[in-house]
C-alpha cells in the first residue's frame, strides 16, 4: 500500500523550505530577475549563502557533499516548495540541468571527473549543461536519430557533431555530451564530460525562444569540431548512453513536475484574493459559476498531479525504476498541461490585468509553455503509455 505521509522530520523540513521561499526568495524575485538581464548574480549569491547557512542548500545530495541525503520522495517534498518561485530552485542549487547532472556524475563519473567538476558544481561555484538534443534530422524526441559521433583515437575520444537546446550551455563550465559510438540501436550511444572551453567546442549562439531568459534557462547551440577528451571523461561505460539517459530522465521528470506544481499552486492562490474582492455583474467574481469551474479544474489538477508524482517517486524509492517509467510519463504529461492551463486560466480570470505584466502570469506562461516539449513532448508520452498498456506493463488501479 502506498503511504503518502511524510516523516515528521521531512514535514518540518518542507515547512522550513516553504517559509524560506515565501519570506526570503519571493520578495527578492524582482531583484534577481532584473540583475539577471545583465548576468549579475549579486542577490542570487546572497540568498544562496543564506540557504547554505540554514542547511537548505543541495538537500537532495549525500551529506558528504553538503546535502541532507534525501530520497526521491524527500526531493519531491522540497522541490514542490522551491517551485513556488521561478528562481527558487536556483537559490537552493536544485535547478535543472545542474541538479540532474549532479546525480549523473555522482553515480557514473570517474574519480578524475568527480574531483574536477562535482565539488564545484555542488557548491554552486559553476554551472553545467546537458548536450543531447540536435537540430533536424538529428536527435530530438527520438534519441535514435543521434548523429553526433565520438571515435576512438589512441587513448582519447574525438567528438564531432551539432547540438542545440543545451540549457545553460553558454555559461556552463562543463557539458555532458551524448554521442554515437556505434550503430547498435540499444548500445550505440555514450556520454562524455566535456570542458565547455576545450578546443573545438564552438558556442554558436543562444537560441531566441518564446520566453525571456531566466538564469541558466538560455538555450545554447553548439558545434563540436574534433573535441578531444580522455577515457576518464566517459560516464559509466561506452555504450551506456541511452541507459544513463533513462536513469537521469525519470527522476528529473518528477523534479520538474514538483517545481511546476509549486508554481501552479502559487498562481491559483494569488488569484484567490482577487476573485474574492473584485466585483462584476453585481457580485464577487468568486461567486460566478464559470469562475468556480476554472478554480475547480486548477485545484483538482494540482491535487491529481501531486498524487501521480508522489506515487512514481514511491516506486523509484522501492527500486522499481523500469516499472516507474510509464507512470513518470503520465505525471509529466499531466502536470505540464496542468501548469499551462492553470496559468492561461488565471490570465483569463484577471482580464486585462492578467494579460499585463503588472502580474507575473503572462511571463510565467511563456516560460511554462516549454514544459509540454522538454523531457519528451506530449505526443511521445502518450505513445509510450499506450504502448506499455497494450503490452501489460501498466496497472491502472494501483
Amino acid at each position: 500500500m502506498t503511504d503518502f505521509a511524510f516523516s515528521p522530520e521531512l514535514e518540518a523540513l518542507r515547512r522550513e523550505v516553504r517559509a524560506f521561499v515565501d519570506d526570503v526568495v519571493i520578495p527578492a524575485e524582482a531583484a534577481i530577475l532584473s540583475e539577471d538581464e545583465k548576468k549579475d548574480r549579486t542577490t542570487l549569491r546572497a540568498l544562496r549563502e543564506r540557504a547554505r547557512a540554514a542547511g537548505l542548500f543541495v538537500p537532495h545530495l549525500p551529506t558528504e557533499l553538503g546535502g541532507r541525503g534525501l530520497g526521491v520522495l524527500g526531493m519531491c517534498a522540497l522541490f514542490r516548495e522551491m517551485g513556488r518561485s521561478p528562481v527558487g530552485a536556483a537559490v537552493f542549487n536544485c535547478d535543472a540541468p545542474d541538479q540532474g547532472n549532479m546525480d549523473l556524475l555522482l553515480r557514473s563519473a570517474s574519480p578524475e571527473i568527480k574531483a574536477k567538476w562535482l565539488g564545484p558544481l555542488t557548491r554552486g561555484e559553476i554551472t553545467s549543461g546537458f548536450s543531447m538534443t540536435e537540430p533536424a534530422p538529428g536527435a530530438g524526441a527520438d534519441p535514435g536519430n543521434l548523429r553526433t559521433r565520438a571515435r576512438k583515437d589512441g587513448s582519447d575520444w574525438v567528438i564531432d557533431g551539432h547540438k542545440w537546446y543545451t540549457t545553460g550551455g553558454g555559461d556552463a563550465a562543463f557539458l555532458i555530451v551524448m554521442a554515437r559510438t556505434s550503430d547498435d540501436p540499444k548500445t550505440g550511444a555514450s556520454m562524455f564530460v566535456v570542458d565547455r572551453h576545450a578546443p573545438g567546442v564552438v558556442h554558436v549562439r543562444d537560441v531566441p525562444v518564446m520566453c525571456p531568459p531566466i538564469l541558466v534557462h538560455r538555450e545554447a547551440e553548439f558545434r563540436y569540431e574534433g573535441v578531444r577528451v580522455p577515457e576518464s571523461a566517459v560516464l559509466g561505460e561506452i555504450g551506456e548512453g541511452f541507459r544513463l539517459a533513462q536513469k537521469r530522465l525519470v527522476p528529473a521528470r518528477l523534479t520538474h513536475c514538483m517545481r511546476w506544481l509549486g508554481l501552479a499552486d502559487r498562481a491559483v492562490h494569488m488569484a484567490k484574493a482577487y476573485l474574492l474582492t473584485r466585483q462584476s455583474f453585481g457580485k464577487e467574481l468568486a461567486r460566478h459559476q464559470l469562475v468556480q469551474h476554472a478554480i475547480f479544474e486548477a485545484v483538482q489538477g494540482i491535487h491529481a498531479g501531486n498524487l501521480m508524482t508522489l506515487h512514481c517517486a514511491w516506486m523509484l524509492e522501492r527500486g522499481q525504476d523500469r516499472e516507474a517509467r510509464p507512470y513518470s510519463s503520465m505525471a509529466k504529461h499531466h502536470v505540464a498541461r496542468l501548469l499551462c492551463k492553470t496559468l492561461d486560466d488565471m490570465i483569463q480570470l484577471h482580464g486585462a490585468l492578467g494579460f499585463s505584466e503588472d502580474l507575473p502570469f503572462s511571463v510565467w506562461y511563456r516560460f511554462a509553455r516549454a514544459s509540454r516539449i522538454a523531457d519528451g513532448p506530449d505526443e511521445v508520452h502518450e505513445m509510450l503509455v499506450a504502448r506499455d498498456f497494450f503490452r501489460g506493463a501498466i496497472e491502472t488501479l494501483v
